[in-house]
Order: C-alpha cells, then structure tokens, then sequence
C-alpha cells in the first residue's frame, strides 16, 4: 500500500486539542458516556491488540476497498463484520463504508447495481458473492441543503429518506449500536472506534449510540435489531438501550411488511430463533409482528400447545442450520400460524354447512389477507405453506392409493415434519406420525399390508344443521321430469 494512502487514512483522525493515541495491549481506560459527541476522538486498536489476522477477511470487500482507495475516496470495513471478527465468529457478510457518493462509486466497479431510494446503496457484485458499499451519513439537521430528496424524517421522527452524506466521524454517530461503529482500516490493519464498541465488545452489551427514545422513532427496526442481536450474540441489552422498547414496540406498525418480513427471517431463521422468539414475547414486539400468533398463545384452551408446537419447530430449525441444512420460511409460516388456521377453520364449521376441505381453503385465505397487513409473505412461500396445510387433511387417509399418492406429493415431507411436531406439542393424532414413518421405509408388500389393515372411515363433508330435515323415505324429493320441446322427433307419431 502506497505511504501517501496510509499518511491519508491515519491523517484523518488528527485533533488540535488532543494527541493522537494508540491503544496498547494494556486494559483501556473507561469510557463514561454511552455515545461520543460528534467531534470525539477516535481510539485505534492496532493489529497487535485486536488479532484479526488479514487471512480471515473477505477478499473480494478487500478489493472493493482498494479500489476505492485508489480512486482518491476513503473506504474501511465495518459493522457486523468486524464485531464478529473480534467474538471469533464467521461474518455472514461484508460491508464497505466510503467517502465516495453512490454514484461516483459505480462508475469504478463494472458489476455493481446502485439500489434503494429511501437508503441509496450500490451492491458489487463477485460471482455468487456481494458487497455492499454505502457512504457516509450524516444527521439531517447538520446539512444546510434544504431539499427533501436528501433526507426526509416523519412528524414522528422516522427517516423516510436517508441519503444526506458526510464524513466518517458523522457515519459512527449515525449508527445504532456501539458494537456496529467499528471501522477497519486494510491500509494500516488497524481498527478505529467512535463509540467505545470495542469495550462493549468484550463486556457482552448492546448499547444504543445517542438518545435510545429518539434513535428508535428514527427507526423502529432497531428494537428488532436489538433483540436480534442479543440472541444472536448472547448479549444483554444495556439499561437505558432496553427502556424504551415496550412503550415503542407498536411504532413497529408504521414500517413496510415487505422489511419485516426480512427482519422475521434474520431473527428466527438465522440459527438463533428459539431464543429471538422468548425475547419477541418479552418486549411485547411479538404480537407486532404475528398478532395471530399473539392471540393463539394468549388462548387458555390452544394456547399452550400453540406455544409448544412453535418452540419445538424452532428447535428443529436452529439444530437444521448449525447442520448447514436447508430451512425455507414456508415451513416457518405454517407452523406460526398453524393454530389460528384451525381456530378460523373450527369457527366456519360451527357457523356453516362448509366441507372441512373448503372450510380449510376459506380459513387459510382469511389469515394469510390478515398476516400480511404485518409481515409481507410472498406468494412464492403462502403458495407452498398452504399446501402443507392441506396435506394435514389428507395424512389420515390412507386406504386404496391414496397413501402412496399422498407421499408423492412434493410438500409431503414438510407436511410430515409439521405433523411430528403436532404429536409433539401435544395434538392427539392416533400415532399416525409413526404409522408414516414406518410406511416410508417399508417394502412395497409391507406397505400393501399396512394399507389393508386399515379400515376406511367415511366422515361427512359438513356439519348437519340443527333443524335440518331428513332427506330420506317419503320426504326424499322426487326427481324432476325433463319436459320436451315441440319439435323433438321423440314427439312425433311414427
């Protein structure tokens, strides 16, 4: 790496009033204040002290910093990535922050796509891989441009827009936590801490930067955040940072569902989801997310079986992905809202003369309309998760072909896991978890004779009225006559 780059990047942190001052391998001294100001002076921990060796980053973010480096802009790792990096944990990606605006930094990169209007991005792209670039934010009152396509915020508070640019001191006041304003320079292999994140680091707390209230009517999503990442890292969220997520938690209304639904993924789908969902139910954020859910739990007949049938599914999901299995969140939304599907569902039998298969259809259509008013399901995983819902219907019938048909069915195998955790929770199911699990492994003739011993049972397509009359013996209606027309030939005399 050129000098001249190096004097640039180190040059950046230099303060009238106070000597530059680099860490040691000694205790550093405590910091008082939760949030620096935003003329604070940044600490540096070398090499030396903080031990992330150059063979464990990303090569391809590497590269996207260089680049920037030599395009005359500044550029740093940071976030998520060096957090991890520090808990000896593998990073699932790598982000870039830079000097240089969207623009100027897709015109150095052949395969990057600019994306975002509320917050600009520009994605580089390497094969499968992506690093994501953003430049350096400010807060919206420390810019004199007065013109709202820069950043925008609610009477509220909330950042509808936020793409007013500056300088990297102003980037680690405009970040949420303390452990996510940690830069990581290539060009010394230094890291440079605005916010005290190192020390938050090793101390396991998640600390808000700046006013918790205000920062999460910026943005709600960071109470989300918040639970995610004690769950993930198995920190404890500091006081005054935990404070205000109960009264806040129903700001969650005001963000779009197609982000939450992103949000519900990162925190039950990542390999942490049974303990991000005891923390959703703690701080009241649940019931903003799956306010059916809610509900069902809050039931004193369903509810504990709906809440043991959730636990144990993210069980099997949690153990699936420290496995490097495969999980889809089709699976995910149909057991959540498994027990509001049979509340609904139970509800129409009771009120109409609908088929159970029709009732089923009818239901799913209702609780899907109402969940994704919160949380945005695509179509490409509600078309699938009500497919393992109608498979629970067909797993009891299994007389003539139909249990070989049922097991040709692409769902089958997660209609059959969500039928292992209903017995699981509870649900009386006449061992039929164990009668499938033996019919998958069976030879052809044992399968024959498994099929045979099972006596069909014929169940009525609706509930009968009360007063309904009977159809049978002389008040059975006679067929109606079919009258002829005048010109048939059947008419005519021969």
């Amino acid at each position: 790496m050129p000098t001249r780059l190096i004097k640039k990047v180190t040059g950046l942190f230099r303060n009238k009033s106070t000597s530059n001052t680099i860490a040691t391998n000694e205790a550093p001294a405590p910091v008082v204040v939760s949030s620096p100001e935003p003329d604070s002076f940044p600490r540096v921990i070398k090499e030396e002290q903080h031990q992330i060796a150059r063979k464990y980053l990303d090569d391809n973010a590497a590269k996207v910093v260089y680049r920037l480096l030599d395009g005359g802009h500044e550029a740093y790792l940071v976030g998520g990535c060096i957090r991890d990096l520090l808990l000896k944990k593998r990073p699932k990606d790598f982000d870039v922050a830079t000097s240089a605006h969207p623009e100027e930094a897709h015109q150095l990169f052949k395969r990057s796509r600019l994306i975002g209007r509320r917050f600009k991005l520009l994605h580089v792209r390497f094969g499968r891989d992506l690093i994501e670039v953003a430049t350096f934010r400010a807060n919206h009152d420390s810019n004199d441009n007065e013109n709202e396509t820069l950043g925008k915020q609610s009477d509220s508070g909330l950042i509808l827009r936020d793409n007013v640019y500056g300088t990297i001191e102003d980037d680690a006041v405009r970040r949420d936590f303390t452990i996510n304003a940690l830069y990581y320079s290539v060009a010394d292999k230094s890291i440079y801490d605005f916010a005290n994140g190192y020390d938050d680091i090793e101390k396991r707390t998640i600390r808000m930067i700046g006013e918790p209230d205000s920062r999460y009517r910026e943005d709600p999503v960071r109470m989300l955040r918040a639970i995610r990442f004690s769950a993930k890292l198995n920190f404890t969220i500091e006081p005054a940072t935990e404070a205000p997520i109960k009264p806040l938690a129903n700001l969650l209304q005001d963000i779009a569902p197609a982000r939450l639904f992103d949000e519900a993924l990162k925190l039950l789908q990542s390999g942490h989801g049974e303990d991000s969902f005891a923390l959703l139910k703690e701080y009241n954020l649940l019931e903003q997310l799956l306010p059916l859910t809610q509900q069902a739990i809050n039931d004193p007949t369903t509810g504990k079986q709906a809440e043991t049938l959730i636990i144990n599914a993210l069980k099997n999901t949690d153990r699936r992905l420290s496995q490097r299995k495969s999980v889809t969140p089709a699976f995910l939304f149909a057991v959540l809202l498994w027990q509001p599907l049979q509340n609904r569902m139970q509800a129409l039998l009771k009120e109409t003369r609908m088929p159970v298969y029709t009732a089923m259809q009818t239901a799913a259509n209702e609780i899907i309309s109402e969940q994704v008013k919160r949380i945005a399901i695509p179509k490409r995983f509600s078309v699938p998760m009500r497919e393992i819902w109608e498979l629970q219907l067909k797993l009891p019938k299994r007389h003539g072909h139909r249990a070989q048909q049922t097991l040709e069915q692409p769902r089958f195998r997660a209609a059959y896991d969500l039928l292992l955790l209903r017995e699981q929770s509870g649900e009386q199911t006449d061992n039929l978890g164990q009668w499938w699990t033996r019919y998958q492994s069976a030879s052809e003739d044992e399968k024959s004779n498994m099929v045979a011993q099972i006596k069909p049972t014929r169940q009525p397509r609706h509930s009968s009225p009360k007063n309904a009359k009977s159809t049978s013996g002389e008040n059975k209606p006679k067929p109606r006559r079919r009258s002829r027309a005048k010109n048939d030939p059947r008419n005519q005399q021969a």
